[in-house]
């Protein structure tokens, strides 16, 4: 069952949808954050079930995050999304530290791929479904650009400000 709910944020109001989880906890898994607005993001479908409580979890860690209280997230991911090149990608965006920015180059370098790659891997970050807690904001332009991002260039900075504005210490 896909269930969904919104919440407040500095970018706007943020959907977050999920599946029920198979995990011996149960839950909810994150397959989606989209903010308003945003290019190929999700918006609700008949069907689909509002459940705050599902997500009470992940909303804490959000309002955390755009305190500056939280650097990462405990966050489990529905699975079973994307290409293997995608999700080789995605799991580098994980791996990019809280404050941080990485060319898509580097990515590209990452995950083992060439540099003539730089344009598959922009694709591919242009495809996460998780905007926020998979940090596709840290990547940029190797001339140090905020080029692509699904929820707008302003946004970006939105978060690359917050970022270095409460580093992990």
């Amino acid at each position: 069952m896909t269930l969904y709910t919104t919440i407040d944020s500095p970018l706007g109001e943020l959907l977050l949808v999920g599946e029920e989880s198979a995990t011996a906890e149960g839950g909810t898994a994150l397959a989606s954050l989209s903010v308003p607005g945003q290019k190929g993001g999700a918006s609700v479908e008949e069907g689909w079930s509002e459940d705050a409580q599902a997500f009470a979890t992940v909303a804490a860690e959000l309002h955390a995050y755009f305190e500056g209280r939280r650097t990462g997230f405990g966050i489990e991911y529905a699975t079973g999304r994307g290409t293997d090149f995608q999700r080789r990608v995605w799991r580098a965006l994980d791996a990019i530290p809280y404050g941080t920015t990485l060319s898509y180059g580097e990515i590209a370098e990452r995950i083992g791929a060439p540099r003539a790659a730089v344009r598959a891997v922009g694709t591919a970050i242009g495809a996460n479904p998780l905007l926020v807690v998979r940090p596709c904001h840290r990547v940029i332009a190797a001339s140090g650009a905020l080029s692509g991002y699904a929820g707008g260039p302003e946004r970006k900075r939105q978060l690359l400000d917050l970022e270095s504005g409460h580093r992990a210490a």
